[in-house]
């Protein structure tokens, strides 16, 4: 900011331009990822809870928007006591943050963060869920829950910001955060009717559209390329750190697509497309905590270890009687864990494996550790106490009938005779 203030006012101009551009099509691309997620979750349900399911991602959206404006943006940047704060007003004051964007465009941004955590659990907690008790922990979640975990991490006076941890863009805010609140859901819901039998044997139940799985996956790979490059929140004087980030972003991606694929054929002695679709997600989902600190060859090597880690999260969390239709805990729970751990191993900074140092690996493990275990716990005891006020699940004859007719009164498919 320093150097900025030297220079004419027409070159700072441009520099505010530039930048705000720059941000303004990530934004928009983070944003759109909202869609990837409605399209891949909804194909990986039942048809006959299509409509709820593009519904919950919605609400994720204007209600958990709302939310975010009123009060999370607040807590997460607002002036902070290392753990909490509660900002007013703070679109237009200065954050800190020495931004060359408007407050208003970070916040828009910071809105696609927000919204993406909590459409990582709308996916864990599918066909089984009232729509009404869903909206009101959407709106604890933006307004302070995810919020405290930004602050922690992204507050220059956040405690974990503080020790040096390095969340590039949300391996351990956005995905852990959302995948270990996933957890919960999926433990206070139980699982589908007839998910799992009274001899602890496991039922499949396969989405209906894998095409539509897939396009979602596509749009979400597509957006992740707003998601990570973004969060340099310029690019004047960071064309090289944008390369780097972006370059790591796809090796990880299509390296983890690459490990799931052989993993799949040498244990189910056949490829199984769905999990290669959560492998190139648990690629990205791993990398983004280090996208700027490691090299590209770690990114190639975080992407390897999370498409294995991802089917085998995937086998262990169903044999536990855990019930994820979407693998969303596998996913972002399990891979934002691990990645952000990986930053302490592969960061050319401080990792173990490229320095020799601990003190990164102590730091991230700290990190996501209390971020897990901070989202699990109060997302648990929220969900159990809206359980017992109002009752989150839907009842049994409407879950055998769909959520889709009983809760919004249509179907995604008509057929005419």
């Amino acid at each position: 900011m320093e150097e900025i203030a030297k220079l004419s006012q027409g070159q700072t101009e441009l520099i505010h331009a530039v930048d705000t551009v720059w941000v303004a099509i990530c934004a928009a691309l983070i944003f759109q990822m909202e869609g990837g997620f409605a399209l891949l979750e909804a194909g990986f349900v039942r048809s006959k809870n299509t409509i709820s399911i593009i519904a919950k991602v919605i609400i994720d959206i204007i209600f958990g928007g709302i939310a975010f404006y009123a009060i999370g943006f607040g807590v997460a940047y607002g002036k902070s006591n290392g753990f909490w704060a509660f900002g007013t007003g703070i679109l237009t004051g200065d954050l800190g943050l020495g931004l060359t964007i408007p407050n208003a465009l970070f916040w828009f941004m910071q809105l696609g963060f927000c919204v993406a955590a909590i459409s990582i659990v709308s996916g864990a907690m599918a066909e089984r869920m009232k729509i009404w008790s869903y909206a009101l922990f959407v709106m604890i979640f933006c307004a302070i829950l995810y919020p405290l975990a930004a602050n922690w991490v992204w507050n220059p006076d956040g405690w974990l910001a503080k020790k040096g941890f390095n969340d590039f863009a949300g391996s351990a805010a956005v995905h852990a955060m959302g995948g270990f609140a996933a957890l919960a859901g999926a433990i206070v819901l139980g699982p589908r009717l007839g998910k799992y039998n009274a001899d602890g044997s496991i039922n499949p139940i396969p989405g209906h559209n894998l095409p539509l799985a897939a396009v979602g996956a596509f749009i979400l790979w597509f957006g992740w390329f707003g998601f990570n490059p973004g969060s340099t929140a310029a690019a004047v004087g960071k064309w090289e750190l944008i390369g780097q980030v972006t370059t790591n972003t796809f090796l990880a991606s299509a390296m983890g697509g690459i490990s799931t694929m052989i993993y799949t054929q040498i244990r189910h002695k056949q490829v199984d497309i769905t999990m290669v679709i959560n492998g190139i997600l648990a690629g990205l989902v791993a990398v983004t905590a280090g996208c700027n600190v490691v090299s590209h060859t770690s990114a190639l090597i975080i992407g390897l270890i999370a498409g294995v880690l991802v089917d085998v999260a995937v086998i262990t969390i169903d044999r536990m009687k855990i019930d994820d239709p979407v693998g969303a805990i596998a996913v972002h729970g399990v891979n934002g864990f691990f990645g952000t751990v990986a930053v302490g191993l592969f960061s050319t900074k401080n990792g173990l494996f490229t320095t020799g140092s601990f003190d990164g690996l102590m730091v991230q493990t700290l990190g996501v550790a209390a971020i897990a275990i901070f989202s699990f716990a109060t997302s648990y005891g929220i969900l159990t106490l809206l359980n017992k006020i109002m009752g989150i699940r839907i009842s049994r004859i409407e879950e055998q009938a769909g959520i889709d007719h009983v809760e919004y009164g249509v179907e995604a498919y008509s057929t005419f005779e």
